[in-house]
């Protein structure tokens, strides 16, 4: 037992320095001076050569010899504190600060770059970050992750177990029926109405935080401020959400605040006794995908909740321009061929992942550079969605991943929409009177279902196992699509 908890005691502070880093990152994102980007990358680099060299700690693989674990919980324990100490020790210290440092100061230049319409300021530094995650993928396999394969050992990094193979696979099964789908409802003769007006920031973030209240945030454990790009952050007792603010779309604010609060709920929802230690947070972006996608989706854009929403935002505004509740819900719910992976409806989301999906894959193998990202995304595009990318900002500077070096974090997206399918499928059998407490404004008989069934595991179950432990079936994109031709059948009338 010594060894065990001594290991333990250390993964603790680790875990705890480790959050400590990601606080310097929501601060870069949410209010730091703009000048001090160098400093920040300064810290970013200096924590992450303490992180890398407890990480690599000899003593963990002492420890990991004779520890003897007592419990199921222990065992998991060390099978993901040895799954670490292995990624950790494949990649040197000097790459992996090296990347702390790089991806520190890439956020601020995507960030102005995107603003100023000007790839040209940006795709330099994604160069430098894409190199040295070449690197590290590589580095990666040379230890024996990812099967020989470059991007799978990054991708193994956010979906343990996953495979490019296996989600090609069912990209390709997806994608026909979401096409075809795609197809009719544009072909519809009965399109919604968009929604118009100007909707001032201080209303849409008064209505946002009504909304993060009603999917059960609690406030005591996080915050809400506005970010470039919407992110979630934190765990245990300190996990906070960020928004934007679009005056002339709202629900680009309260959509992107529910989809944060998902992420929160399911760092806070994980049981206290995990805290500092590997089960102590979200065991894939799969399944963290999941949550977010299944509160802002499932049930934050069904009718149920959007008639609720609907009275609240005429009653702040004095009135809308939709003004009855069903065609409000056709509104939120309307499928349009928009160039922003984080404004797309549920029809075509998936179809900005899978491209994603293809054109990162082809920046790690060395067979699309960063020079050449733009040209390939506006023509893939144009080629997956009919339609031409009209500026940077909406095109190959949309998204922060890669300047923050995600490579291999986008298809996890997807899988979060199918987990989300599967789930929802088991929690609306177990919670039948759900739509009559989201049209009260209340997601709480749903949020407590997932916490119970799912949240407060953490990562004490491996990702396809924990959802299958809640729906009881195994993992398929069926739910998925069917409720989506479903709904859209109905919103579309087809």
């Amino acid at each position: 037992m010594t060894a065990m908890n001594d290991l333990l005691a250390f993964q603790r502070q680790t875990e705890a320095l480790s959050s400590v880093a990601e606080r310097l990152g929501w601060d870069q994102e949410t209010v730091m001076p703009r000048g001090a980007t160098e400093q920040r990358s300064e810290e970013m680099a200096a924590m992450e050569a303490v992180l890398h060299e407890r990480r690599t700690d000899p003593r963990i693989g002492e420890w990991l010899d004779v520890a003897e674990p007592q419990t199921p919980r222990e065992s998991r324990i060390l099978e993901l504190i040895a799954r670490d100490h292995g990624r950790a020790l494949a990649i040197p210290a000097l790459l992996a600060t090296e990347l702390a440092r790089q991806i520190s100061l890439a956020q601020g230049i995507w960030a102005d770059a995107r603003a100023n319409d000007a790839p040209e300021d940006f795709l330099p530094t994604l160069d430098t970050v894409l190199t040295l995650k070449q690197d590290e993928a590589q580095a990666l396999v040379d230890a024996g992750f990812g099967g020989g394969d470059t991007y799978d050992a990054l991708l193994d990094g956010y979906e343990p177990g996953a495979t490019q193979a296996g989600i090609a696979t069912l990209f390709d099964a997806m994608r026909p029926r979401l096409v075809a789908l795609r197809d009719d409802v544009l072909g519809a003769s009965g399109q919604p109405a968009a929604l118009e007006g100007r909707f001032p920031q201080e209303g849409q973030m008064r209505l946002a935080r009504i909304c993060a209240t009603a999917f059960g945030y609690d406030w005591t454990y996080g915050r809400l401020d506005i970010a470039v790009h919407p992110f979630s952050s934190g765990r245990w007792q300190d996990s906070r959400i960020t928004t934007r603010v679009v005056e002339a779309d709202p629900f680009n604010c309260i959509y992107s605040t529910i989809h944060e609060v998902g992420h929160s709920s399911y760092e806070l929802g994980i049981d206290s006794d995990h805290a500092f230690t590997p089960l102590g947070r979200g065991v894939s972006m799969g399944v963290h995908e999941s949550q977010s996608r299944l509160y802002e989706n499932q049930m934050g854009r069904s009718s149920a909740f959007t008639g609720w929403l609907h009275q609240r935002m005429t009653e702040m505004t004095g009135g809308l321009s939709v003004a009855d509740p069903d065609e409000f819900y056709r509104t939120v719910n309307r499928v349009t061929p928009g160039f922003i992976r984080t404004e797309a409806d549920e029809v075509q989301y998936n179809l900005h992942i899978m491209m994603r999906f293809d054109l990162e894959r082809d920046l790690i193998a060395g067979r699309l550079s960063s020079d050449d990202l733009a040209e390939a995304w506006n023509a893939r595009f144009l080629r997956d969605f009919g339609v031409a990318v009209d500026r940077p900002a909406n095109g190959v500077l949309q998204d922060v991943h890669w300047a923050v070096g995600l490579f291999g974090y986008f298809p996890t997206y997807a899988l979060g929409n199918v987990y989300a399918g599967c789930l929802n499928g088991a929690m609306r059998a177990a919670v039948p009177d759900l739509d009559e407490s989201l049209a009260r404004g209340d997601a709480t008989p749903g949020t407590e279902w997932l916490r119970e069934n799912l949240q407060r595991h953490g990562g004490e179950y491996g990702a396809r196992e924990v959802i299958e432990l809640a729906t009881g079936e195994p993992i398929s994109p069926e739910p998925l699509l069917a409720y989506l031709e479903e709904k859209f059948a109905g919103i579309y009338r087809l």
